[in-house]
């Protein structure tokens, strides 16, 4: 009976966008300012309407909730990104990845659900009676 092969893999290498090193400072500089302004106005976008008393509506609650959910979506992969550019080490450890991958969808789902509720508080008042024209 011949051995088995018990080798595993405990990180994985990134591979990275395909530009040359005298390009990675502009593309660092975009990619930040890009997430910089992803999560700063979503959490601008918060503040406002927790501050606002007539923003305390169930659609401007589910906005808020749906803003939140961007900026953790936006966090599970971006700064490992813009690691990777400044550091040039492009390994993840296994379990990195399966956290990055498992957070990647949950967030997903919930920016799916959350548009969806909205979509869903929106209809009646689009149906009504009311707010027809003839």
């Amino acid at each position: 009976m011949r051995p088995d092969n018990q080798s595993g893999v405990s990180q994985f290498l990134l591979q990275g966008l395909p530009i040359g090193p005298e390009q990675q400072g502009a593309f660092f500089a975009l990619f930040l300012a890009m997430y910089l302004t992803t999560v700063l106005g979503n959490l601008l976008l918060i503040l406002l309407i927790r501050l606002d008393a007539r923003l305390h509506t169930p659609m401007y609650f589910f906005l808020s909730h749906l803003a939140f959910s961007d900026v953790s979506f936006s966090s599970v992969t971006i700064p490992k990104m813009l690691m990777d550019m400044q550091t040039q080490d492009h390994a993840i450890p296994y379990a990195g990845c399966i956290f990055q991958v498992y957070f990647h969808i949950v967030f997903a789902c919930v920016d799916n659900l959350l548009l969806a509720v909205m979509a869903y508080d929106r209809f009646p008042k689009g149906n009504s009676v009311e707010h027809q024209c003839n």
